[in-house]
């Protein structure tokens, strides 16, 4: 079973280590469940059902978007990035953090749940009780907001603060 398992995970992670740590985590899960799998008449499928919803949590996971400062920096590729462009960039995020917690809801909701959070339009429009397509309005009006917050901070006229925007979004 756990080659199978872990057979699994790999079609969805994509990477042996990711896949070997599901595999783990499945176990462990398992080992907490055993009491109440006396009840369960399939537990190879059981296993597998953990091991799917383990493994969409791990992508969701994957998908957000930190607005710490120190997580953005340190998970930026390549080299060093330069005190003045670190600092820009930290009240920038600032900026960002700033302009959603002023929304009204649930434009700030679909905001952090999309695109902090990583769920999916449908997730969200069953969470709040909405219609999907409400849901890409509100998101889209939401980002129009901190853009032109952004754009008002920093001014469009100048390209490297069109760049440092794209960046940030």
């Amino acid at each position: 079973m756990n080659r199978q398992l872990y057979r699994y995970a790999f079609r969805f992670l994509g990477s042996q280590e990711d896949s070997k740590d599901a595999v783990q985590d499945v176990f462990v899960k398992l080992w907490t469940l055993r009491a109440e799998m006396v009840s369960v008449n399939n537990i190879e499928a059981f296993s597998i059902r953990i091991m799917r919803n383990h493994c969409l949590d791990r992508i969701k996971l994957k998908r957000t978007v930190s607005l710490d400062v120190q997580e953005f920096f340190s998970n930026r590729p390549g080299n060093e990035t330069p005190p003045d462009r670190s600092l820009e960039i930290s009240n920038s995020v600032n900026i960002v953090k700033k302009a959603i917690d002023e929304m009204q809801e649930p434009q700030r909701s679909v905001i952090r749940m999309r695109d902090l959070e990583g769920y999916t339009n449908e997730e969200i429009g069953k969470a709040l009780g909405i219609a999907d397509g409400t849901v890409r309005v509100i998101l889209s009006r939401g980002r129009n907001k901190v853009r032109q917050v952004l754009a008002t901070m920093y001014g469009y006229e100048n390209e490297r603060n069109k760049n440092l925007i794209a960046e940030i979004l």
